[in-house]
């Protein structure tokens, strides 16, 4: 038998469905549920907070990033244990790359079967709500809409007036209605939510999201929705993305059997400055034969003895102060890496392996691996979905590879004097570090703004593996 399972959507970005999500999971998981979550599309933020209302490992589902089939499989596979998995999408219910809504939250719903829950936000707005509701079910009859949440309701007479318009013209019932939450509980940055290791009160905001969603939202007709996506007889595969990760050699790692070697110690940098890593990539770390190791250039403790560093992204410009004044951190690393160390550095990670970044016309020393200056903008200076072709020699990507992957960040190269036809990566789309490409790459180093997933890109797991591996050999002299 399948898992019970729903998704959440709405009619844009910023309605309110990540809010009803977190209460939603929280609540199910309150009541005994064992709930597994998901978030469609490359997200961190909202996928931190849904993992911490569940209490468990959020992951994201990316039909852009991944082989729809590794999209199916990796379901099944985080959800087979489950009694429901709650899956948020992302923006509006039909917003897509392109004209036919590829990569939409609806084309994710109908290749997993999840029937929709639809979080309206109502602002404003009475009987138009039904008539765009009424346009959801039209547009594509292969979407389940199963219920709608009406959300940001301005009191009773207002919800009265909206409940009875929705199930009078669209036969779609409306299974919660909730008001205005306080935005103390919630705060925003950029695009988004904070992240959860930066928000003292985390968990009280999911205890306050879980509370009104059990007043306001009927958990029996959710129940009642989610059991619909059941499917009988689901074929549970092995992924076949994180098969390929564990057994078959990256370039260059021929005839290596991790089976019989020693585990390689793998350096994931986690805190409240860099938090960003998918599940699925720490997983093909460790399923390809590693050690995952965490550490944080926040810390004043020695840095540990390890055999590769993976540093992801996240907001390093809030914790400025504290990066520049770790000099222990810069030294050590630095010094490692001019012997060989290996690194894998993301957007936030790449910004803290250059020499400063300056923010209002202050400049704060970071590790001073590469020699770049970073500035900060308040507009997005990369936004989205990525396509690179690997077009230099580097220690992780053979030649002539094409990666999918994801961007987003505010910060820009200020000061940098290596030359753009150096960089390691042709963007075929998104903005990259410079001049069309991405990639600085620097002995073992390899740093760039784009994010990959391990499913979709299965090489990346066993070449810093590799390269652990051949670094641990080197300072044990074998």
């Amino acid at each position: 038998m399948g898992v019970s399972r729903f998704m959440i959507s709405a009619l844009r970005g910023g309605s309110g469905k990540t809010v009803l999500s977190i209460g939603l999971i929280a609540a199910l998981k309150k009541m005994g549920r064992r709930v597994a979550p998901f978030k469609k599309g490359p997200d961190y933020i909202d996928a931190g907070w849904l993992a911490l209302a569940a209490d468990r490992p959020c992951f994201n589902l990316d039909t852009f990033l991944c082989h729809s089939s590794d999209v199916i499989a990796s379901f099944h596979r985080h959800a087979q244990t489950d009694d429901i998995a709650v899956i948020e999408g992302n923006r509006g219910l039909f917003d897509g790359i392109d004209l036919a809504g590829k990569t939409s939250t609806a084309e994710l719903a109908k290749l997993i079967d999840a029937p929709v829950v639809l979080c309206l936000d109502c602002t404003k707005s009475t009987r138009t709500v039904a008539a765009t509701v009424l346009g959801c079910l039209h547009f594509d009859a292969g979407v389940n809409i199963g219920g709608v949440v009406l959300n940001r309701v301005a009191g009773d007479r207002h919800e009265r007036i909206l409940r009875k318009s929705i199930e009078h013209h669209c036969g779609v019932p409306v299974i919660g209605a909730i008001g205005k939450l306080k935005k103390k509980d919630f705060p925003e940055r950029h695009m988004g939510l904070v992240p959860t290791q930066e928000h003292l009160w985390a968990r009280k905001s999911v205890a306050a999201a879980a509370e009104v969603v059990a007043q306001r939202v009927d958990l029996a007709s959710v129940l009642q929705i989610a059991e619909a996506g059941v499917q009988d007889h689901v074929s549970v595969r092995p992924d076949p993305a994180v098969v390929t990760a564990s057994r078959v050699a990256a370039p260059g790692m021929e005839g290596d059997d991790k089976e019989s070697s020693p585990p390689v110690r793998i350096g994931i940098v986690q805190d409240s400055a860099f938090q960003f890593y998918y599940p699925d990539n720490l997983e093909a770390l460790e399923t390809a034969g590693a050690e995952l190791v965490s550490l944080s250039p926040l810390s004043p403790a020695p840095f540990p003895d390890i055999d590769a560093l993976y540093l992801g992204g996240g907001f390093p410009e809030t914790h400025l102060d504290a990066l520049a004044k770790n000099t222990d951190f810069h030294n050590t690393l630095k010094s490692l890496v001019d012997r060989g160390f290996p690194v894998y550095a993301e957007c936030g990670g790449l910004m803290y392996l250059g020499r400063a970044i300056t923010l209002s016309g202050e400049s704060y020393a970071m590790s001073g691996v590469l020699p770049i200056v970073y500035g900060l903008s308040k507009r997005p200076q990369g936004h989205g979905y990525t396509v690179l072709k690997v077009e230099r020699d580097n220690p992780y990507f053979p030649v002539g590879t094409v990666i999918k992957g994801h961007e987003f960040h505010y910060s820009r190269v200020s000061d940098w004097q290596g030359r753009v036809a150096d960089l390691i990566f042709d963007m075929e789309r998104g903005t990259g570090f410079a001049g069309g490409r991405d990639g600085v790459s620097y002995k073992n180093v390899l740093a760039l703004y784009t994010h990959v997933h391990a499913l979709g890109t299965p090489a990346w797991a066993p070449a810093l593996v590799r390269n652990a591996r051949q670094w641990q050999s080197q300072k044990n002299g074998t």
